[in-house]
């Protein structure tokens, strides 16, 4: 006998002997009583013993037969450690992962703060995060989704909006006291500007110069200047006294929140650059990575929450 053959036929009659009904094991298989009569029957045939007594009067409950009732005790221990052998694979089997490249100030200064809230909600699923700066080649490097900040346009790639950014100038709270407190645009001259140069190739991306026009001040930045080739690494630079930041509003709110930054005065200029999450349009997500981009979506409308100018 092949079991794959009889394995359905088996599951069929330890039903129907549970219930004692063809009826009963039907509804649980989602098959018709006839199909489960059918393949009780094709049991019968291959062993040469009857399994149920069949009344052909009264009620239509089934009766085991002794061989029936000896052999169903040892089929039911069996299904049992089956279901235990498939449980223990499945709770083996490795994780599925879901790779996202990201920007390394994007990470550390929104993410990282809150990937342990998408962790807990998929514990079945591994994070693998790329925060090196690359702009990886997804379908080369087999990366699931990527966090970028740009036009929204990359070829090869579907695109779904995240977040706008603005920009303003932040500071250490250190600033706004002292010989030249930080207290209006005429006042930076006397402070080091931080100038961000993450994304100096990118005309669109704000600089001191556009912020200065868009808000309207004509003044004068001074001759001294701190250059940095990472968002985060300036807004640290910022923190710790060394200058004043052109930040944005997606990496500095939770630095606001906390006090170690503050907006001394200015209007925030918008761009339009924003952040997307995007993967290889020729695929879709795998349900990981369904999971974490729906995640990350949701997590963008509970942002922190809005901090006024320090005045």
């Amino acid at each position: 006998m092949r079991a794959p053959r009889h394995l359905n036929a088996l599951r069929a009659f330890e039903a129907a002997a549970r219930h004692l009904s063809f009826v009963g094991a039907a509804q649980e298989l989602s098959v018709t009583p006839a199909a489960v009569g059918q393949l009780v029957r094709s049991l019968e045939v291959s062993y040469g013993i009857p399994l149920f007594h069949r009344h052909r009067a009264g009620p239509s409950r089934l009766e085991l037969t002794p061989p029936a009732i000896t052999a169903l005790a040892q089929l039911q221990t069996a299904f049992d450690m089956m279901t235990a052998a498939v449980e223990g694979l499945r709770k083996g089997a490795a994780p599925d992962t879901v790779t996202v490249t990201t920007p390394p100030a994007f990470a550390d200064k929104w993410l990282l703060g809150r990937v342990e809230q998408f962790q807990s909600l998929y514990p079945q699923f591994e994070l693998m995060l790329h925060t090196d700066g690359r702009l990886i080649d997804l379908a080369a490097e087999r990366v699931d989704l990527g966090i970028r900040f740009g036009h929204g346009k990359w070829p090869g790639l579907s695109a779904t909006h995240l977040m706008e950014d603005t920009f303003f100038p932040v500071c250490s709270p250190a600033l706004l006291e002292g010989e030249n407190p930080l207290t209006s645009p005429e006042m930076l001259c006397h402070h080091v500007i931080i100038r961000d140069l993450s994304m100096k190739d990118t005309p669109a991306f704000p600089t001191w110069e556009s912020w200065l026009e868009y808000a309207g001040h004509d003044v004068s930045l001074g001759n001294r200047v701190l250059k940095i080739n990472d968002s985060a690494a300036g807004l640290q630079a910022a923190m710790a006294g060394s200058g004043v930041a052109l930040g944005r509003s997606s990496l500095v709110m939770g630095d606001l929140n906390a006090g170690r930054l503050v907006r001394p005065f200015g209007e925030a200029q918008t761009s339009p650059l924003a952040y997307y999450v995007v993967h290889i349009s020729k695929s879709e997500p795998s349900v990981a990575a369904q999971a974490f981009k729906d995640w990350l979506l949701d997590a963008v409308r509970h942002p922190w929450p809005e901090c006024s100018i320090t005045p």
